[in-house]
C-alpha cells in the first residue's frame, strides 16, 4: 500500500511556489510564488483559492500573532503585512546596500522569532563569492547570525528546539546546529544530511516524531530523514523542482509541497505538465503547527 495518497493538486502553475505553511486558525494553507510577487491561500475546508498581489517578491513569511498580519521576508527585507489594508510595515533592511541579493528561505522559531536568509541572484552560478547572510528578527531587533552563504534554505528546528537546521543549497549539506532556545543562537554545526548533487536541499520542515522533510529542488522528491540524519522514507513527485513542505489539515497529517517551473525547457515542461503547481498528500505521519511571531 502506498504511504502517500495524492489527494489533490491546486493548479496554480506558480513560476517560483515557495515557503507552504498552514494556518490552523482559519484551516487554510498559505504560500508565495516569489517571482511574479503573489500570496496564495487556500481555505482546505471550502476549497477555496485567493490570489494578493504585492508591490514587492515575497520571498518567505511567518504567522504572527494576529491573523490578519504575516511577518514577511520581502526580497529587500523585514516587514510586516497586513492582509485586510495590503499594507507594508517595514521593519528592517539589513542588506539596503548590496545589489545583486535578495531574501530567501524563512521562518518563525518556537519563540517566536522570526529567521530569514539572504541569497546571492545576480552573480553567475559558478561564481565563488559567497555575501548572503542569515538574520534573526525579534520583535523589531535584527541581527546578522551567519555569513557566507550563497542560497539560505532549509530553516527548521527539532520539536524541544535542542537543533537548529539550516542549508547553503549550493554545498549541499544540511547543518544541524545546537541551539539555545533562550537566548536563540546555533552553535556547533555538523553536516546533517547531505543531497546527491545536482540536487539540492530546499525548504524543510520537522515532524512530530523529529524527522526532518526535505524539498529536494532537481530531485523531485521529498525526503524524510531520521534525528540522525539517515534515510526514513520518500515521496516522489511528478516535478523535478519541489521548493518546500508543510504539514496541515484537522489531523495535521497532510503534505502540502510547493513546486517552481523557474529554469525548465520547453521539453521539460511538456514532460512535467503539473510543475509549479500545489500538491496535497495524506501521509501516515503527523506535523507540528506552526510557530507565531511574537509582534
Amino acid at each position: 500500500m502506498n504511504r502517500f495518497e495524492l489527494i489533490d493538486t491546486i493548479k496554480v502553475n506558480n513560476t517560483l511556489g515557495e515557503c507552504v505553511l498552514w494556518n490552523d486558525h482559519q484551516q487554510s494553507v498559505w504560500w508565495t510564488d516569489i517571482l511574479e510577487a503573489k500570496l496564495y491561500s487556500y481555505n482546505y475546508t471550502k476549497r477555496a483559492l485567493a490570489v494578493l498581489p504585492l508591490s514587492e517578491r515575497l520571498a518567505s513569511f511567518g504567522l504572527t500573532e494576529y491573523d490578519d498580519t504575516l511577518i514577511c521576508a520581502f526580497a529587500s527585507g523585514f516587514a510586516l503585512y497586513n492582509l485586510m489594508s495590503q499594507t507594508v510595515e517595514w521593519l528592517a533592511r539589513p542588506e539596503s546596500e548590496i545589489s545583486g541579493q535578495r531574501f530567501n528561505d524563512g521562518r518563525v522559531d518556537r519563540q517566536g522569532r522570526f529567521w530569514a536568509g539572504t541569497m546571492v541572484e545576480a552573480q553567475s552560478p559558478d561564481s565563488e563569492e559567497k555575501n548572503g547572510s542569515l538574520y534573526r528578527l525579534s520583535g523589531s531587533d535584527c541581527q546578522k547570525m551567519l555569513g557566507g552563504i550563497k542560497i539560505s534554505n532549509s530553516i527548521c528546528w527539532s520539536p524541544d528546539s535542542s537543533k537548529f537546521y539550516f542549508a547553503d543549497s549550493t554545498t549541499h549539506i544540511i547543518n544541524a546546529f545546537e541551539f539555545d532556545s533562550r537566548s536563540g543562537n546555533p552553535t556547533n554545526p555538523t553536516p546533517f544530511v547531505r543531497t546527491t548533487p545536482p540536487y539540492e536541499p530546499d525548504g524543510s520542515t520537522v515532524d512530530v516524531e523529529g524527522f526532518l522533510w526535505n524539498a529536494q529542488w532537481g530531485g523531485g522528491k521529498v525526503a524524510r530523514y531520521s534525528p540522525e540524519g539517515r534515510p526514513a522514507d520518500e515521496l516522489t513527485l511528478p516535478v523535478s523542482q519541489p521548493t518546500c513542505v508543510a504539514f496541515g489539515g484537522g489531523d495535521m497529517n497532510l503534505l502540502f509541497v510547493t513546486t517552481a517551473k523557474v529554469g525548465l525547457t520547453a521539453e521539460q515542461l511538456k514532460q512535467q505538465p503539473q510543475a509549479g503547481n500545489l500538491f496535497i498528500y495524506r501521509t501516515p505521519y503527523t506535523g507540528l503547527p506552526e510557530s507565531r511571531f511574537k509582534i
